[in-house]
């Protein structure tokens, strides 16, 4: 994990994701995921291009089962991003940098 990109629990999530003053991308993954390993440097580099302007956070679904459930996350990775406490999109699956891109600026 970078120094853009921290880890998020069930029991941080309301205050680190949902209370943020600035939209923040939660890619919820797993350590034995392959797709999620593979997605994780897109995402670390595009972290640092965003800096200051979107928070980013990682959540694994296998020990955060609350989070996971309360938005259907059923694939994975499935980016999430937030913006004000609501969900504004979901990104499922490896995409490619520019895809993701696109979803963060739209909440900027």
């Amino acid at each position: 994990m970078s120094e853009n990109i921290s880890e998020v629990s069930d029991s941080r999530f309301e205050q680190d994701v949902l209370k943020s003053d600035i939209p923040v991308l939660v890619d919820f993954w797993a350590p034995w995921c392959g797709p999620c390993k593979a997605i994780g440097p897109v995402i670390d580099e595009i972290s640092k291009n965003y800096a200051g302007r979107v928070k980013f956070f990682k959540c694994n679904v296998d020990d955060n089962p609350v989070t996971s459930g309360q938005y259907g996350i059923r694939a994975i990775p499935t980016l999430l991003l937030f913006k004000g406490g609501q969900k504004l999109d979901q990104i499922v699956g490896m995409v490619d940098k520019s895809k993701i891109e696109q979803t963060l600026n739209k909440a900027l």
